[in-house]
């Protein structure tokens, strides 16, 4: 039976302050903000092309951001608070715009942070009613959003379809204009 006193001075206690610590400063040694530790990342070309070719069966959710940016960390938290739920459907990953530029340019990434989807290496596309329907652009407003989003393409892609409908309501889908260079 631990005494307040011999818990403080124990052996057991002071493992585990160690222990703790270390973890602690390890995990904030990291340099990551908020929500994106809690995501895989992918760091490179390789990466990204590894993870789209071997994610079978399950939607592959792909943003591409930054870690700093309010927005991304918004959106983040989204992903992250609903990875686990729609485990069976899709898998996660966080892809930095300035570390794969090659993926940021063959997806036009102009406005981060962009979501792009893809079920067994098949590129899948969404008309979200706006002028693009390869990614979606920006934050998510809650994360049955995100939910009803994955269920439709999981739902579609099991059917053969590569371009699905969007369940999000079209005054939740936040609104750009296309910017078109050197055309």
């Amino acid at each position: 039976q631990f005494t307040s006193g011999s818990w403080l001075a124990s052996p057991a206690r002071a493992a585990y302050e160690f222990t703790f610590n270390r973890l602690f400063r390890f995990a904030f040694s990291l340099n990551v903000e908020k929500m994106s530790f809690l995501l895989p990342k992918l760091q490179s070309k390789k990466d990204v092309d590894h993870v789209i070719k071997t994610v079978a069966e399950r939607v592959l959710v792909l943003r591409f951001g930054r870690d700093q940016d309010p927005v991304c960390l918004q959106l983040d938290e989204i992903l992250s608070k609903t990875a686990h739920d729609l485990s069976k459907m899709a898998a996660v990953y966080l892809v930095d715009v300035d570390s794969v530029p090659i993926y940021t340019r063959y997806f036009d990434i102009s406005y981060i942070p962009s979501t792009v989807f893809f079920f067994n290496g098949q590129h899948m596309k969404v008309d979200y009613g706006s002028p693009d329907h390869t990614k979606f652009i920006g934050c998510f407003k809650t994360k049955q959003d995100f939910i009803d989003l994955i269920e439709v393409i999981f739902r579609g892609a099991m059917r053969g379809k590569l371009i699905v409908h969007s369940p999000i309501d079209p005054r939740n889908v936040p609104k750009y204009d296309l910017l078109y260079h050197g055309i």
